[in-house]
């Protein structure tokens, strides 16, 4: 390779890595590099994978843009000094751990042990793979002061992560986020790492936390009598081989049903996800042997879990006998709809409950609550952001649910991250109320957009991958932010918020509003009607997503499909003058 036209800093960076401080495969990795792949030594190498605010994700390999066991070390190491620094030692300091069922998590989940360990830091270690929100619950349960679960959710199978959580359970906020991230960059050798020395330090968990969450899962359950009822609801389950596979059958079978077929094949935990292309129940071709079970065995509902089970899709039949694949703000609506109606009928509603959803999410949620006079507060893109409403309000308010577009729910506050072993539970529970009254779910749905507004939303990604793709987003969204549009496919576009301004600016008037929320890098464009587009890239995919949303009228559900078609004709005119088509 000609070394010349490589970045110098690039191979500063390599050469670092020939030390004898690591290991002798990562030498000889990194030395194929400079010699015969010079593409590959720069994504490795031309920066340092970000310790963001929710900790690490990226593709696993050798380098310093890579997941390997020295960026979990330097991650872990950080975290680690920043406990130290935060809580006296001497009155013990603990965390827990748990990782997914993808290549090489719980190689690094016992990385993650053994440097907490090494510093003095008691370990609870989870003994197999378990859900990301279990692990929210084992933080919790044994009053941890931090967590780390290692999954990178649903991304390709290249691609691994590792998310930390504080003593509420919760992703970390403000000012911890950038407190553990400084902590991480003072670290600038491997020869700071304490990767061994603690062994004694580490305590393996497992059925016992898992009992006791089912249990707390079940504690969620509005109307045991009617899924008694209709404890035979034909539900088809799959964990697209991931960790749903441990909790969710057991979780439902404690809520009381007895018909849950599963899809055998991806049941079985492989972080090669074998039968699907990307393990993600956002996508049809992941569910597709669900979609096959259900027809095989005429479901009454379908669920599917992501490699680590925070997000759950769901798949029902229509008014014309075809199964379909509900989006995330559907499902959402459909859970939340249930839970108010039900603490309203249960006579639960004092005035102190509220819900909480993020921004790119369905107002139809918002008006849900407003109904029955219950709050609702609007987030930033992150379920860490819904937790830390939690938190703000604990002992004071009562959080009902909330959810976000991206499959991701929570019901109760047990757990402090999104959850899709009870999400699992609750829908199911949902559909079993909706069968009781003499409906199917999509029949719910259609009911609930005649009473509140039909929402349409669609959610658009575009893939830019490494260094260049990087640039690129940020050049779209300096674009945007420059030279925002005044009209979309014939709409007025009536403000523009920027949530990394911190500012709403009405168009016609230029007048600008404070948003009180977290700087991020997103846009949105508020259009008249109802609508709304929102630009954002990606905080854990190479990806920038618009989110398109569209509100009409169904005045009667005979006339659903119409309606529903105009809308969409409206959204897909949307898309195509975004450029996106």
């Amino acid at each position: 390779m000609n070394t010349k036209v490589v970045d110098p800093a690039i191979i500063e960076k390599a050469n670092q890595w020939l030390q004898d401080s690591y290991d002798e495969d990562t030498r000889l990795a990194v030395q194929n590099m400079i010699q015969f792949d010079e593409s590959e030594l720069i994504e490795s190498f031309y920066r340092d994978l970000e310790f963001g605010t929710g900790g690490l994700r990226g593709i696993m390999g050798t380098g310093t843009n890579r997941m390997n066991k020295y960026t979990v070390g330097t991650a872990t190491q950080g975290l680690a000094n920043y406990l130290l620094s935060s809580f006296p030692i001497e009155n013990g300091i603990s965390a827990a751990i748990a990782f997914d069922s993808r290549n090489k998590s719980q190689y690094f989940a016992q990385v993650a042990a053994n440097i907490l360990a090494a510093n003095g830091i008691k370990v609870y270690l989870f003994e197999n793979l378990r859900p990301t929100p279990e692990l929210s619950y084992a933080v919790r349960k044994l009053k941890c002061k931090a967590g780390i679960v290692i999954t990178a959710s649903h991304n390709p199978k290249e691609y691994n992560g590792y998310k930390v959580y504080w003593d509420d359970g919760g992703q970390l906020v403000p000012p911890h986020d950038k407190n553990v991230i400084t902590e991480v960059q003072k670290i600038k050798s491997v020869d700071d790492i304490k990767f061994t020395g603690g062994e004694d330090n580490i305590v393996m968990i497992g059925s016992e936390i898992d009992e006791s969450y089912i249990n707390k899962i079940k504690s969620l359950s509005l109307n045991p009598d009617i899924i008694k009822k209709h404890k035979d609801l034909n539900i088809v389950f799959t964990a697209i081989h991931g960790t749903g596979a441990v909790s969710v059958p057991p979780a439902l079978k404690a809520f009381g049903f007895t018909n849950v077929n599963t899809v055998e094949e991806q049941m079985v935990p492989d972080g090669n996800f074998p039968t699907v292309i990307s393990p993600n129940p956002e996508e049809k071709a992941a569910m597709s042997m669900a979609l096959d079970k259900a027809r095989e065995i005429n479901a009454d509902l379908i669920l599917a879990t992501d490699p680590d089970a925070d997000r759950v899709g769901v798949g029902v039949k229509d008014n014309k006998g075809q199964y379909i694949l509900l989006n995330g703000n559907q499902s959402a609506s459909l859970l939340i709809y249930y839970l108010v109606t039900q603490w309203e009928k249960k006579g639960k509603l004092t005035g102190k409950e509220y819900i909480v959803k993020t921004i790119v999410t369905s107002e139809l949620l918002k008006d849900i609550a407003r109904s029955r006079n219950i709050d609702s507060f609007d987030v930033l893109t992150g379920f860490k952001y819904i937790a830390e409403i939690i938190r703000q309000h604990e002992g004071e308010r009562v959080f009902i649910g909330g959810g976000e577009e991206s499959y991701g729910y929570l019901v109760g506050d047990f757990v402090r991250d999104k959850d899709a072993v009870s999400s699992c539970c609750m829908l199911a529970e949902t559909a079993a109320w909706a069968k009781e009254q003499g409906l199917t779910m999509y029949e719910l749905l259609i009911d609930i957009y005649t009473q509140f507004g039909f929402y349409l939303e669609d959610l658009i990604s575009v893939t830019k991958k490494g260094k260049s793709g990087a640039e690129e987003i940020k050049a779209m969204m300096d674009g945007y932010r420059s030279n925002p549009p005044e009209s979309i496919n014939g709409l007025h576009v009536l403000s523009v918020k920027d949530y990394q301004a911190q500012t709403e600016t009405i168009l016609l008037t230029g007048k600008k509003y404070p948003i009180e929320l977290p700087k991020s890098d997103a846009l949105q464009f508020i259009l008249e009607g109802g609508s709304k587009i929102t630009v954002r890239p990606s905080g854990t995919e190479p990806k920038i997503k618009f989110y398109f949303g569209v509100k009409g009228q169904l005045k009667n559900k005979d006339h659903f499909f119409e309606v529903n078609n105009a809308m969409r004709s409206n959204l897909e005119g949307m898309i195509d003058a975004m450029g996106l088509r």
